[in-house]
């Protein structure tokens, strides 16, 4: 579980758990996991998003609305200190068809973590 993430644990094991897991539908082990001077600095096929914590919190309900599982296929996972770069790709099931898998989007993402909680994040993703 997610919530008991313990504080010796490495920012690169944190960051693994956090993409091994379906905690993006999960908004509140998403608020435990997130520093709350987070900012997620986006840039998407839909343009450049900037998302603090409110905004995280509240994608993770929207998304939560629509999907009933979420799943990340890591294909890189690299770390220095508290620095870790993440290449992903997410795959959904919806509510409407749950047994039906289907790609959301490839993602790379590099997270600077602080106090052991996800801090500064610069993602790019592509359809």
């Amino acid at each position: 579980n997610l919530r008991k993430i313990k504080k010796t644990m490495k920012a690169k094991d944190i960051v693994a758990n956090f993409y091994k897991s379906d905690v993006v539908l999960d908004t509140d082990a998403l608020d435990v996991l997130l520093h709350d001077d987070v900012l997620l600095e986006w840039h998407s096929t839909k343009g450049f998003l900037q998302l603090n914590k409110p905004i995280i919190l509240d994608l993770s309900k929207e998304l939560n609305k629509a999907y009933v599982r979420s799943k990340n296929n890591i294909s890189h996972l690299v770390a220095k200190g508290d620095t870790v770069t993440v290449r992903y790709t997410q795959y959904v099931k919806t509510i409407e068809n749950p047994r039906e898998e289907m790609l959301l989007a490839h993602f790379i993402v590099i997270w600077e973590l602080k106090d052991d909680k996800l801090f500064r994040g610069y993602q790019i993703s592509q359809l």
